[in-house]
């Protein structure tokens, strides 16, 4: 059976599971929410004591309790105590490889990335863009299929096309799916790099990610994709309207696809800290930052009882990761620090703030899907902690997972609690502008204004890894 029939196969097997996770589905009355903080998400002051309008999975009106006229007929729900944001949008991610034991090509189903997918939803998170390790066609497919209705109560999928020098590109884990699968275009030449973009903007595709630097030494002598190419890139891809993020993860890097003028930086430099000149760079050219931190970090399964992290893994997914026994060589949690972990945390403290005081601006990005212990959903909620730790506000980290994402992602509807917004939105038990860990504490999360079944969501999570 060909590759297209068994995508077929599995749309019909991802309606069948995906359609028991939204609630009300058809009902699409006006729903007057009342009585919340609103945090609308754009910077604004929340709105104490708030109230807003959704009809036909649209926000309609936002205000002050008692100065937003309900409609009539409007279902009217109490939300008193609660603060409601907007859905989490993350622009870096990597969906339908992870499978918590096995990390292979053979996880790469529609089925899979439906239930990556799903789980972003489950954490309060909108919409994500996988990077640069779809084969075109099938994610083409895949998000025409989920704009036609078919995964409901899932993150809506975006995606950017790869590109980097041959062999090169995605880590010794990401390339044993993207290889089989010739998801990522590879150039050796300016020549190579136009007509790949060219081939690119054909399929209407208005993302590439390029991987600059040579990745990993064990892999052999990788070419790193050089200034000649990537500048062709960059070229031919304004002209067509396609945005570029670079991969590069030192200085010197970093310096050079910035002034190569790529839309957005993706990673941050952590084994040094950022000079002048940079910060120069920065401030002239004022790129979009995926820092994309956490992936680095202890595992937060290694914190006793977390059960946001949790309650989403496999059993002997949390016990690998605890113990160190997997097939990633993560260290275990009972390993001890390293000198290059407190070199790292001291770099990110420098380089942070003042990359983003320099004119970087902060974009939610995950790299989620890379490795178990980095999952999709709670992964967002560490950035976010991340951002605030390494010297944030509460209000400018939540701007950098809400709205401003939407800018790259390229989408007008949706990342504020404003008229004519999709109703994206979380219910929140706590205020993340007095602890952002507060992001966490999810009441209910509503998609174009649909509210998801988070139990049974939660229920079918609760199985066994797929096997390696």
């Amino acid at each position: 059976m060909n590759r297209r029939n068994l995508f077929a196969l599995s749309v019909v097997a991802s309606v069948g599971l995906a359609s028991s996770i939204a609630l009300n589905s058809q009902t699409r009355g006006p729903v007057l929410y009342e009585g919340a903080r609103v945090i609308v998400g754009d910077g604004s002051p929340a709105i104490e004591a708030g109230a807003f309008v959704v009809q036909n999975g649209r926000i309609t009106e936002v205000g002050r309790k008692g100065s937003v006229t309900a409609p009539t007929g409007a279902v009217r729900v109490d939300l008193s105590g609660k603060t409601v944001m907007p859905t989490l949008n993350n622009v870096h991610l990597h969906i339908g490889y992870e499978g918590y034991t096995s990390w292979s090509v053979q996880n790469h189903t529609v089925d899979n990335i439906r239930d990556h997918l799903t789980r972003e939803a489950f954490y309060g998170v909108g919409t994500v863009m996988t990077m640069g390790d779809q084969p075109s066609d099938f994610a083409i497919e895949l998000r025409r299929n989920q704009e036609g209705g078919k995964f409901p109560g899932t993150a809506r999928f975006l995606f950017a096309a790869g590109m980097a020098p041959p062999g090169g590109g995605p880590d010794s884990l990401l390339i044993q799916g993207t290889t089989p699968l010739h998801a990522v275009y590879e150039v050796t030449n300016a020549q190579e790099a136009r007509a790949a973009v060219q081939a690119i903007a054909a399929k209407k595709i208005d993302q590439i990610k390029i991987w600059v630097d040579d990745r990993d030494a064990k892999r052999g002598s990788l070419q790193k994709m050089s200034p000649e190419v990537y500048r062709a890139v960059v070229e031919e891809s304004h002209k067509r309207g396609i945005l570029v993020h670079a991969h590069a993860t030192a200085l010197p890097d970093q310096k050079a696809v910035v002034n190569a003028g790529v839309d957005v930086l993706v990673h941050t430099v952590a084994g040094e800290k950022v000079d002048d000149e940079f910060l120069g760079i920065l401030k002239t050219k004022k790129p979009y930052w995926a820092p994309v931190m956490g992936l680095g970090d202890r595992p937060e399964i290694c914190e006793p009882g977390n059960q946001f992290v949790e309650q989403v893994l496999p059993a002997s997914t949390i016990a690998d990761i605890r113990e160190g026994r997997n097939a990633f060589k993560m260290p275990g949690c009972a390993a001890p620090p390293t000198p290059n972990e407190a070199r790292r945390e001291e770099n990110l403290k420098f380089n942070f703030m003042r990359m983003i005081d320099a004119g970087a601006r902060l974009v939610l990005s995950t790299d989620a899907g890379v490795l178990p212990k980095y999952s999709f959903g709670s992964s967002e909620h560490h950035e976010l902690w991340m951002y605030v730790n390494l010297g944030l506000p509460a209000a400018q980290a939540i701007v950098a997972a809400t709205s401003r994402p939407t800018e790259v992602l390229r989408l007008t509807d949706t990342g504020t609690i404003a008229s004519g917004k999709r109703a994206d939105f979380v219910v929140l038990d706590a205020n993340p502008l007095d602890n952002i860990r507060n992001s966490r504490q999810i009441h209910s999360v509503y998609l174009n204004g649909v509210k998801l079944d988070r139990e049974k969501m939660l229920a079918g999570f609760r199985k066994p890894a797929a096997a390696p």
